[in-house]
């Protein structure tokens, strides 16, 4: 089985970046690659375009590889941040109020 910190291991041998710019860089790139899965989405909800599952699946990747990187320069694995999501969401959920706006809730 190939879990998130198998993948944020591998990834991070895969990590170039200027560590002057640690948190920084794969927050902006993290940004960057979000708003290339957003923009699919929406020519695809502006009937411009099919939905491309594969331009899709490559963007995600992206995603998920920033986003692996910067748990990594916060010194987090991808597990805790999946653990702690998953906790923040449950107790949401529990007390109803899994819809809605705000952090504390």
């Amino acid at each position: 089985m190939y879990t998130f910190n198998d993948y944020q291991l591998s990834a991070q041998a895969t990590a170039v970046y200027n560590r002057d710019h640690a948190v920084v860089y794969p927050a902006l790139g993290l940004a960057g690659e979000s708003g290339e899965v957003a923009e699919k989405v929406k020519k695809w909800l502006c009937g411009d375009k099919e939905l491309d599952r594969e331009g899709l699946l490559k963007e995600l990747g992206d995603v998920l590889w920033y986003l692996s990187a910067l748990a990594g320069d916060l010194g987090l694995t991808l597990e805790e941040v999946a653990y702690a999501n998953i906790n923040k969401l449950l107790d949401r959920q529990s007390k109803g109020t899994i819809k809605g706006d705000g952090d504390n809730r």
